[in-house]
């Protein structure tokens, strides 16, 4: 029996903003697969595509920050992080965002919260890397209902793009 592609939107996701640092440039993008991977001692993993200038810039840093948006979060700020290329425009021009613990930035802008995370493994996924990070740093920034993927689609009308891990061909 074919895989009903369709049971894998069943499954929960956030939307997050992941964000890394290399040579003193700022860049993020919008991840829907985080999660946390253990409590003691508190990791969180983020998947990212290979492809993607962040995970470049993951690599080179060997750090990332997870920035939690709230249910609010406009489509075009999603859109800034998620439709467009850090190789293309600077994605924190005009952006509340500041550098965190480690030097890594942390969009505040639209974020209920962040998690500053060290890599401490990477696990290949064939066109993306699990990178499972220890955190270092988090912060709640304000009360409110999280953004999940779901509603992004539901309420927002939100698009996959074909580098995310949920990208189904044709939908």
């Amino acid at each position: 029996m074919p895989t009903d592609r369709k049971a894998l939107t069943k499954l929960s996701y956030g939307v997050y903003i992941v964000s890394a640092e290399k040579d003193g440039r700022p860049n993020g993008q919008i991840a829907n697969t985080v999660f946390q991977v253990t409590s003691e001692p508190v990791m969180v993993a983020v998947c990212i595509n290979e492809q993607n200038l962040t995970h470049e810039f993951i690599e080179a840093s060997g750090r990332f920050s997870i920035s939690i948006l709230s249910l609010e979060t406009p489509i075009p700020f999603i859109g800034r992080f998620g439709f467009r290329s850090g190789r293309d425009i600077d994605k924190f021009d005009g952006v509340e965002y500041k550098k965190g613990e480690t030097g890594i930035p942390i969009v505040l802008e639209h974020s209920l919260g962040y998690l500053e995370a060290e890599v401490v493994s990477r696990i290949d996924a064939v066109t993306h890397t699990i990178f499972i990070g220890k955190v270092s740093a988090g912060e709640v920034i304000r009360e409110g209902e999280p953004l999940t993927y779901a509603a992004y689609h539901e309420i927002k009308k939100g698009k996959t793009p074909k580098a995310a891990p949920t990208y189904i061909k044709g939908k």
